[in-house]
């Protein structure tokens, strides 16, 4: 399943709290190197970024632009990529989503340099 969520347009995201309330975001999703990988993008300063470094922990699902639901959520396991890997996410969401994808991330390569913004990498749960 976390194959065809990175085939998707978006991906609805969902970090949790101390206190375990989720908080739901929908982001640019790239598929990965293998079936088990898929990548999403954040700005560094981000509540889902603070989240995910304390607990890697994430549900995820399929959404529109608006984050609404389309289909159930499924748990897996977030982790923060290093400068070089962010590059690399960078690329594959240029690549996935066209000029669109260029023009964020170069507008965000402006605003906040190279090192402003992390990959972050998300596989399943283990069980």
């Amino acid at each position: 399943m976390i194959t065809e969520l990175g085939r998707g347009d978006y991906l609805l995201l969902t970090t949790f709290r101390k206190d375990g309330t989720p908080v739901p975001t929908p982001v640019w999703v790239a598929p990965g190197p293998s079936d088990d990988i898929i990548y999403a993008w954040s700005a560094k300063e981000t509540g889902k970024v603070k989240r995910i470094r304390r607990s890697g922990d994430v549900e995820i699902g399929a959404c529109d632009f608006r984050g609404n639901p389309k289909g159930e959520s499924v748990k897996a396991r977030a982790r923060l990529l290093d400068d070089n890997a962010s590059d690399d996410v960078r690329a594959r969401i240029v690549k996935k989503y066209g000029f669109m994808g260029w023009l964020t991330m170069t507008g965000s390569k402006l605003r906040r340099g190279r090192t402003g913004t992390v990959g972050i990498e998300i596989t399943p749960a283990s069980t």
